[in-house]
């Protein structure tokens, strides 16, 4: 397996362009299950997961063509010949799940492999399969796979989600465009994934209003057409390395970066005594001079604090001056990066959904194990503030929300190199 290798090498300086979002691009891809014409995204990101929707999608039927060293992806779904989301596919990856909204939406049936991904709790699907029997969906959990069907088409309803779930709001939201009537999704999720599909679905001639805010409203149409859309700048990888000089000093401008995205995460960034600039080309952090102030974080729902910048902000916690409190609201089980974060020096205390971090003068520099796709980054980021030598490893899961990382933080200064596994 590969390994990232970080030494400490002081302030940053320079630009970072953003990429299109990861979770975005996911849930537009699966978009082109509704429809027979062909679907064009823009902007998207180069990453592991990306591939694997890619390889789902074409166990399908569905042709998906990378173009422009895969920034541009043409996808069409003429020629469906398979319902079946097979295991050993989705396992590798929840997003996989957003396939049965759509498949079931446009024909009437599908059998989805019960999801995987990352080791941060449950996570379970049942909001997504309570929202489409709200539709009129039929529904079977058999050996892993959820056996669905709609044999006369699903029908407009009410669903209000008991919590707010991303990925179950999106699943709803595209099985809604082609249903008999109109649906009304209460307490949807409001994040800018959800915008942006609503966006990219209305360009294909949805009809949709309320994305952005607690309920939205679809009336179905009978089909939906082709169309071209950019995929949303992504707010994590952005957060991520807005972190990059407010950890070692220095200045960095992010291009494309967008304050509204972001804009939880600013204040906090604020609060620690970051400066934090919106520029004609993005966002510009500084951090020229004295220790970063601890402040205390809580993670929401959109537009809260996002809970895939929680491991990244401890990294900037371990070297803060005074004691910060981190409270994880989304997802249990989600510290496991503290302990490899203790491994460099930190002092940190966890107890259930709360971590305790008291600010040390400065990191050292050890081998850590990425446990998970945000902890992979935080460790990098600890790393290039630490003294002395940083070995991350089991990096395979950086490579499923973080494109060209070395090249990137190489660029403006930082002193890392990925080191291939046999």
């Amino acid at each position: 397996m590969d390994s990232i290798v970080v030494t400490g090498n002081g302030p940053l300086e320079g630009q970072i362009p953003i990429a299109g979002a990861k979770n975005a691009c996911l849930t537009l891809m699966p978009a082109t299950l509704l429809s027979d014409e062909p679907l064009t995204l823009t902007n998207a990101p180069r990453l592991s997961d990306i591939k694997t929707m890619t390889t789902l999608l074409q166990s399908l039927g569905a042709e998906v063509v990378q173009m422009q060293g895969g920034q541009v992806l043409a996808l069409s779904s003429h020629n469906l010949n398979n319902h079946v989301a097979d295991y050993d596919i989705v396992r590798k990856m929840r997003a996989s799940i957003l396939v049965l909204g759509p498949m079931l939406a446009r024909d009437g049936h599908a059998v989805v492999s019960l999801p995987g991904g990352c080791a941060i709790g449950a996570r379970p699907v049942d909001l997504h399969l309570r929202a489409l029997e709200a539709m009129g969906a039929e529904l079977d959990l058999r050996e892993g796979y959820v056996h669905a069907k709609a044999p006369g088409g699903l029908k407009g309803g009410m669903f209000e989600f008991p919590i707010v779930s991303v990925g179950a709001t999106e699943n709803a939201l595209m099985a809604a465009t082609l249903a008999k009537g109109t649906t009304v999704l209460k307490n949807a999720a409001r994040e800018p994934e959800i915008v942006d599909l609503a966006h990219c679905l209305r360009r294909m001639g949805a009809q949709i209003e309320g994305e952005g805010t607690g309920t939205i409203t679809i009336q179905g149409v009978d089909r939906l057409g082709g169309a071209t859309h950019p995929v949303v700048v992504d707010r994590i990888e952005l957060g991520t390395y807005m972190l990059a000089p407010a950890i070692c000093g220095g200045e960095v401008e992010c291009l494309g970066g967008r304050r509204d995205l972001v804009g939880a995460f600013c204040d906090k960034l604020e609060e620690a005594g970051i400066s934090v600039t919106e520029t004609d080309a993005g966002l510009k952090v500084s951090r020229k001079n004295g220790k970063v102030r601890a402040v205390d974080v809580v993670t929401e729902p959109f537009p809260g604090f996002p809970t895939d910048l929680q491991a990244q902000m401890m990294a900037l916690m371990c070297t803060a001056e005074g004691t910060s409190v981190l409270e994880e609201r989304i997802f249990e089980n989600r510290f496991m990066h503290a302990p490899e974060l203790m491994r460099m020096g930190a002092k940190i205390d966890v107890h259930g959904g709360t971590a305790t971090v008291t600010g040390i003068d400065r990191l050292k520099g050890a081998p850590v194990m990425a446990t998970d796709l945000r902890a992979s980054v935080s460790l990098i980021l600890a790393g290039l503030a630490a003294e002395g030598e940083t070995i991350v490893n089991r990096v395979y899961h950086l490579d499923r929300g973080y494109e060209r990382v070395e090249e990137k933080l190489g660029n403006v200064g930082a002193k890392i190199e990925r080191i291939s596994g046999k």
